[in-house]
């Protein structure tokens, strides 16, 4: 079974794929530009025309594959390739949405950068002034970047610290019983078991004081 191009009903299906697999790739390349704090959020042209092309291929290819699977003879496999070509119109539907979405923020971007500018410089029009404030958006996506890595580090940090306290409290829970079975057993004074006693609380105020400072840094780090 062939189509005006010359390929079976499954080579046409095989090359849509394909032609998906690319311009996913593509979309994904051009959000994480839109993302990135080196490029300011600026539009890659070769990337978006060609994923603006290859879309547009699969659903020339989705018509050929929609003439083509009404020609097959048994039902069951009709009805399955009609599944598939279904699959694929929705796929590059769903891409083109996001390609339309991508250049909708990217061009409301463009407006924005574009009124500031003119709000900063009415009197010589200088575009300079739209460079400048990419640039200043882009300082301040790195800025909040690298605030929520070291905010994250410093949660890493306390969580661990806060773990380590944990273990040794319970190691010094397990020392503190068997010191006291051992003395219970020798006979020592009562005396000498209160002064263990004191002692086992000033070491618990160190590791809550500990804990205090802890989470004191963790607070002003989160500011």
């Amino acid at each position: 079974m062939e189509g005006g191009g010359g390929g079976t009903l499954s080579e046409i299906y095989q090359s849509a794929k394909k032609l998906l697999m690319r311009a996913q790739d593509g979309i994904e390349r051009l959000e994480r530009l839109e993302n990135s704090t080196s490029s300011g959020g600026l539009d890659s042209p070769e990337i978006s025309f060609a994923v603006k092309k290859d879309i547009s291929q699969v659903l020339s290819l989705c018509a050929d594959m929609d003439r083509l699977w009404r020609s097959v003879q048994a039902k069951p496999q009709r009805d399955l390739w009609r599944r598939k070509v279904e699959l694929i119109a929705e796929e590059a539907g769903s891409l083109k949405e996001s390609l339309d979405r991508y250049f909708a923020r990217n061009q409301r971007r463009m407006k924005e950068a574009q009124e500031r500018a003119e709000l900063l410089g009415r009197a010589n029009g200088d575009s300079s002034h739209v460079l400048r404030i990419f640039d200043e958006e882009a300082q301040a996506m790195q800025s909040v970047h690298n605030s929520k890595r070291m905010l994250a580090d410093s949660l890493s940090t306390g969580a661990a610290i806060l773990s380590k306290y944990s273990e040794q409290r319970e190691r010094l829970k397990r020392a503190q019983r068997k010191a006291l079975d051992v003395l219970n057993t020798v006979g020592l004074s009562n005396a000498v078991l209160r002064l263990i006693e004191r002692r086992n609380r000033f070491d618990r105020w160190i590791k809550y004081f500990g804990m205090l400072i802890t989470l004191v840094v963790l607070y002003f780090l989160m500011r």
